[in-house]
C-alpha cells in the first residue's frame, strides 16, 4: 500500500519552488540540500505523470502542466487560508496570495507603490499585480481584487468606493489661443478632439449634461490612442482637447499647462472603486487591501495617470 500524499504540502512546495527561482534557492529557503528539493519535485512528477518544470542548473521554467497546477495551487491554498480564518475567532494576520488587477498608468502610478507599502506591513500577503489597459470579464478565479474606474454593473461583485473622481474637458492654453475656446457643447464639432479608444464605450462621442439638459456629441480629431498617457501628453503639446479623468489631469490643471472649458457642463463620472468577489469578503488578505488603499486615497489629491471604464454600456447598478 503507498503512502498518503500530503497534497497540501505538495502544492506548498511547488508553489515555493517556482517563487524561489531555482533548485538552489529554493533549497536554501527549505534548509535542505539541492538534491533533495530535486528528489521531491522528480516524486510529484512521477505521481502526477507529467512534467511541471524545465530546469537547467541556473532556473526553472514552468511547463503547462505546471502552470495549470501552480494556478490551482495557489488558488486552494488561498482558499484553504480564508477557511481557517473564518472559523477561527483569533485575530489574524491577513497571509497567502492576493492578486490585484488595475490599469495600466494608474496602476503604476498609485497601485503599484500601494502594493509596496502594503507589502511592508503585512509581508506574509503575497501579491499579483496585473496591469491591463482594459477591465478584464468578471470571471471565476480571474483575479482577487480590481482597481477601476466606475461602478461595474455586476451584482455577483462587491464595489467598494475609495475616491471620487470626475471626467474634465481641457487643452493646452497654446491650442486654444489658435483655435478659440468652445463655450457650449455643440461648438466641439468645430474642434480637434483626441480619441481614447477603452473598453466598449461610444468611441468619439461626449455626453454632457447640465441641469435637465443632455448634449451627446460626435467629436472628431486627427490623433487617437488606447492609452490615456500618450493621450494626455498630446494634449499638454497642443494638438486638441481631451476628455480625462481629473486624477489623470490636475496636476496639469494646477500649473497652467491645461486649461479646463465647459466647465458648467458635467461629463460621465469616473469614481475609483475596489471590486471583489462576495465569496473573498472575509478575506484577510482581500480585506486588509481594500481597508489600505481606500485610508491612502482618502487622503490623496488626483493626479492619476490612467483611466478605463468598465465594458459596458448599462448604467452602473450596485453591486
Amino acid at each position: 500500500m503507498s503512502t498518503p500524499v500530503n497534497a497540501q504540502s505538495e502544492m506548498a512546495f511547488f508553489s515555493l519552488l517556482v517563487r524561489a527561482g531555482s533548485l538552489s534557492a529554493a533549497a536554501r529557503e527549505l534548509n535542505v540540500t539541492t538534491a533533495g528539493v530535486s528528489k521531491r519535485l522528480s516524486q510529484m512528477e512521477a505521481r502526477l505523470g507529467t512534467r511541471l518544470l524545465q530546469r537547467t542548473t541556473r532556473r526553472i521554467g514552468l511547463t503547462a502542466e505546471g502552470e495549470i497546477y501552480l494556478e490551482h495551487s495557489r488558488r486552494i491554498l488561498a482558499d484553504i487560508e480564508d477557511m481557517e480564518q473564518m472559523i477561527t475567532s483569533a485575530a489574524v494576520a491577513p497571509k497567502g496570495l492576493l492578486r490585484v488587477n488595475a490599469t495600466l498608468g494608474f496602476g503604476r502610478s498609485h497601485i503599484a507603490p500601494l502594493i509596496s507599502a502594503f507589502h511592508k506591513r503585512y509581508p506574509d500577503v503575497h501579491v499579483q499585480l496585473q496591469l491591463t489597459v482594459n477591465p478584464p470579464t468578471l470571471i471565476e478565479d480571474a483575479c482577487d481584487v480590481w482597481i477601476r474606474f466606475g461602478e461595474p454593473p455586476d451584482t455577483r461583485v462587491i464595489a467598494r468606493r475609495l475616491a471620487s473622481n470626475r471626467r474634465l474637458i481641457c487643452a493646452a492654453p497654446a491650442y486654444l489661443e489658435r483655435h478659440g475656446t468652445p463655450r457650449v457643447p455643440n461648438d466641439l464639432t468645430h474642434h480637434s478632439c483626441i480619441g481614447i479608444r477603452q473598453g466598449a464605450e461610444g468611441y468619439g462621442i461626449w455626453h454632457l449634461t447640465s441641469g435637465q439638459r443632455t448634449e451627446t456629441v460626435k467629436v472628431r480629431g486627427e490623433l487617437s490612442t488606447n492609452d490615456g498617457e500618450i493621450a494626455v501628453n498630446w494634449a499638454l503639446e497642443g494638438h486638441g482637447l481631451i476628455m480625462r479623468a481629473e486624477w489623470d489631469v490636475a496636476k496639469y490643471l494646477q500649473s497652467g499647462r491645461l486649461r479646463q472649458v465647459l466647465a458648467n457642463w458635467e461629463t460621465p463620472g469616473a469614481d475609483i472603486y475596489a471590486v471583489y468577489p462576495h465569496q473573498l469578503q472575509t478575506a484577510a488578505r482581500v480585506r486588509s487591501f481594500v481597508d489600505f488603499v481606500a485610508n491612502a486615497f482618502s487622503s490623496a489629491t488626483p493626479v492619476g495617470q490612467e483611466v478605463a471604464r468598465w465594458p459596458s454600456n448599462e448604467t452602473p447598478t450596485a453591486a
